[in-house]
């Protein structure tokens, strides 16, 4: 019992932490918000009976001190200047704040620490990372305007995205590469606009948690798991890799609808080599995606003569497959949807 309630304080409190950071009009008081969130992330992460999991939330709380750090000694330098007349140059500090906001969110190229800490992160831990961990940094980078360090990072964030996923076998770091490469487009919609910001960063938390939902519940870690675990189950095995692809953005599923979004107002700003590298990129993440879903939908494929039985629970596989309904169908649903209006 102690347990649980001690992780409902940490979660409120990590979440008015990325509110104050959120609704605050000054740099000291985004860093202390992210201060208190991050000082209520590490007790979540931190777990007695596992030593991977307190190796990976020391490994959080020196990464996220530096940037703090960082970010802190420049908000100061940015307050002299305006009070006190210091003579130095605001796009310099402004350059400092944009690096250390990358580092936190794990953008590239800040972003080595990022697959090594999700290694040893529980499925329900690495989802927080992904997604609510993200928010703070990211309204914080659309305050500033830096397109060339930005763009810079965008390009290196999508590629590195693409490629550091290709020789894993580990789900999680799958995931975490999966993650920067989403970060790359995520912080190209922040440039663009921040309603599209929102949109792609919804479905994106969408798509990852119904994935870390089924993974949590089956406890699969690496990719040889997965070939030997839906034997009895068809449809479970199917919908998993539907929603492999729906993530990494194949056109009939939902994925694909904020890569869409991104693209078009990328080709309206005539922004046409950005957008190659973006769209070549993730044409990669789709081919290691693929290569994983490829044995499973083939109907030649060799299955253990053993099956392992796996425990359904009725009320999370309904849960599951109603969500997989939408990240399958969404996009046709969305599409109905503005046709009928």
């Amino acid at each position: 019992m102690f347990n649980n309630s001690s992780k409902i304080l940490f979660m409120t409190i990590m979440i008015i932490g990325t509110m104050i950071t959120v609704t605050s009009n000054s740099w000291l008081g985004a860093w202390m918000g992210l201060e208190i969130n991050l000082l209520s992330f590490i007790p979540l992460l931190s777990d007695n009976n596992n030593l991977t999991s307190t190796e990976a939330s020391l490994k959080y709380f020196l990464t996220q001190a530096l940037a703090s750090t960082v970010l802190l000694f420049s908000s100061i330098i940015l307050m002299l200047k305006n009070n006190m007349n210091f003579e130095i140059n605001e796009s310099f500090t402004s350059m400092i704040i944009m690096s250390a906001l990358l580092l936190k969110s794990g953008a590239a190229p800040f972003h080595f620490w990022f697959p090594n800490m999700m290694e040893g992160l529980t499925w329900m831990n690495s989802l927080m990372l992904m997604t609510w961990q993200k928010i703070a940094p990211l309204m914080l980078i659309s305050y500033l305007d830096i397109k060339n360090l930005l763009l810079i990072s965008v390009i290196l964030s999508v590629i590195i995205g693409a490629i550091g996923g290709l020789n894993q076998t580990s789900l999680r770091k799958l995931k975490a590469f999966s993650s920067i490469n989403h970060l790359g487009w995520m912080l190209m919609s922040l440039m663009i606009s921040e309603s599209i910001w929102l949109i792609y960063f919804l479905f994106y938390s969408f798509l990852s948690f119904i994935l870390t939902f089924m993974f949590n519940i089956f406890k699969l870690f690496h990719l040889n798991q997965l070939f030997s675990w839906f034997v009895n189950s068809k449809i479970l095995k199917f919908t998993m890799f539907m929603n492999f692809l729906s993530l990494g953005g194949l056109p009939p599923f939902l994925g694909f609808l904020p890569k869409w979004l991104v693209i078009q107002q990328l080709t309206l700003c005539n922004q046409y080599f950005t957008l190659t590298v973006m769209m070549m990129s993730t044409l990669i993440t789709l081919f290691f995606y693929l290569r994983i879903c490829y044995s499973a939908f083939m109907l030649n494929y060799y299955e253990n003569n053993w099956t392992i039985n796996t425990q359904f629970n009725n009320m999370n596989t309904n849960l599951y497959l109603i969500f997989t309904f939408f990240s399958i169908f969404g996009l046709f649903l969305i599409s109905l949807f503005f046709f009928m209006l």
